[in-house]
Formats: structure tokens, C-alpha cells, sequence
């Protein structure tokens, strides 16, 4: 199981602990904005795939980047409508049909399989 604490005393700033690691959460500029971090969370989930497969298919592929991009709606309901990833490998000499085969594993990632799937999210007060 994954468990994230984030610890909010006062103001707009959150604390995000997991295992070992900590960051700041905040949508007043003083860290990563959660929608910022959700985004990351997708960029870096597909990065992972995108490092197996090159792995798994013994491809070189020394470095690579990924952008994400979004808007959010503009109804009431505020929700991100359409997200863009786009990855630059950084001219590796792949074909075609090497670059499809990786899209199509990395968008086998937990992160994107949620989007997909829409998962239900309890909330409870202790």
C-alpha cells in the first residue's frame, strides 16, 4: 500500500511526507502547487515505463525528458479537461514503430491506468 501524510499548520503551505522524503505543497508560490504536483506525478509514473521498456527492449537510451501540460476547465465543476504529455528522447535513433511501442507501454503507468479509470476517493473526518 502507498501512504503520503501531509501536515498543514496554518497558512497555505503543506507538508508531504513519504518513507524517507518531504516536500512543500502550496498554491500561494512557496513549493509545488498540488496541480503541479498531480502532473508530476503522471510525467515521472510514465517516465518509469518509459526507462523499462528501454531496459526490458535493451535500447540505448541514456536520458530523455517529459513535459506535461494542462488547462483546467472553465465550468464550475474545475477539473483538468485535457492533459499533454510530451517526451523528447533526446535523439535517440528510434523508428516509428519502436516510438509507438514505447508510448503505448508507458501509458501502461498506475498513474495514467487511474485517469482511466476513474477511481472512488473516500474522504472521512477522524
Amino acid at each position: 500500500m502507498y501512504k503520503v501524510d501531509i501536515y498543514n499548520k496554518g497558512e497555505y503551505d503543506f507538508q508531504v511526507s513519504s518513507k524517507d522524503y518531504q516536500f512543500t505543497v502550496s498554491p500561494k508560490g512557496k513549493g509545488i502547487s498540488p496541480s503541479a504536483t498531480f502532473l508530476a506525478s503522471l510525467g515521472a509514473c510514465i517516465g518509469v515505463y518509459i526507462r523499462k521498456y528501454a531496459e526490458g527492449a535493451k535500447l540505448p537510451l541514456p536520458e530523455f525528458d517529459i513535459s506535461v501540460e494542462a488547462e483546467f476547465s472553465r465550468e464550475s465543476f474545475v477539473f483538468f479537461k485535457e492533459i499533454n504529455v510530451s517526451i523528447d528522447l533526446k535523439g535517440a535513433q528510434l523508428d516509428e514503430r519502436r516510438k509507438t511501442a514505447i508510448v503505448n507501454f508507458a501509458k501502461n503507468c498506475p498513474i495514467h491506468n487511474t485517469l482511466k479509470t476513474a477511481p472512488s476517493i473516500n474522504c472521512n473526518i477522524k
